[in-house]
């Protein structure tokens, strides 16, 4: 919290990353406030586990059914459908969490690289820094003089100074970026999870194409409906969306696999 003035009537305090002079007025104390002290009210979507998560199962969901649908109806046994269903897990695992890794680790690099090239510039020149900070205050309605006096006392204190330059030039706040490793564990976990539903049948003794297929729809409507308690869509729209996104893999791969089983026939 950063605190302006000498004056101990007359302080504006500033959560990291808020725009100053948006507090309503006698609000000085709000911070003691019961609210103020719950840090827990929003779901956390900076910690890169959601994202590949559902991802991962849906990738997993619809790969295996489309695989399974395009060899079924090519016309192969259930033998062969199974293993090219284990093949299609483990290999999407695999790449899917390799790919993860590989991705967040590169956008952490590149916001690492970002952060030290603002830390260079408020190095070396605080002033213009604390300018430019104003002026994008400014433009969001605030008091000119009020602006840049609290752009001046975040320039002091040189961490907290990178930190809102960072989210108010880039966008993006460098003490919150997303874990590679939780993200790489989350879609290989959730794609060999995803992958696996429409195996299960077959794996039980069953050898319908339709039981696979079923499977799958259920793991998809499922899937599609649980990811809807993240956000403000009913958990049957959410759901429907997905198992229509399989449906459409299945079919395409189905009659791709029944031409190419009929013509190498």
């Amino acid at each position: 919290m950063t605190d302006i003035g000498d004056d101990p009537t007359n302080k504006v305090s500033l959560a990291p990353g808020a725009v100053p002079g948006t507090e309503a007025p006698g609000l000085r104390d709000a911070d003691t406030a019961p609210a103020a002290h719950h840090d827990d009210h929003h779901a956390d979507v900076s910690g890169g586990w959601l994202r590949p998560a559902v991802f991962g199962a849906m990738d997993g969901l619809v790969t295996n059914i489309a695989l399974i649908a395009g060899v079924g109806g090519g016309g192969v046994s259930p033998r062969s459908i199974v293993l090219t269903g284990v093949a299609g897990l483990v290999a999407g695992a695999i790449s899917m969490g390799l790919g993860e890794y590989t991705s967040v680790r590169t956008q952490n690099e590149q916001v690492e690289h970002e952060v030290a090239k603002e830390r260079r510039e408020l190095e070396r020149n605080p002033a213009a820094e604390a300018r430019e900070l104003a002026q994008m205050w400014i433009k969001r309605g605030l008091p000119p003089e009020l602006a840049h006096q609290v752009a001046t006392v975040v320039g002091r204190d040189i961490d907290q100074a990178v930190r809102v330059h960072a989210q108010e030039e880039l966008g993006i706040d460098p003490h919150e970026t997303a874990s590679p490793w939780t993200a790489a564990f989350s879609s290989f976990l959730c794609f060999s999870a995803g992958a696996l539903v429409p195996l299960m049948p077959y794996l039980l003794g069953a050898s319908a194409l339709w039981l696979a297929l079923l499977a799958g729809a259920i793991g998809l409507f499922v899937a599609g409906a649980l990811t809807a308690r993240f956000t403000h869509r009913t958990w049957w729209a959410s759901g429907l969306r997905q198992l229509v996104f399989g449906i459409a893999a299945a079919v395409i791969t189905y009659g791709i696999g029944k031409v190419i089983g009929i013509t190498v026939g």
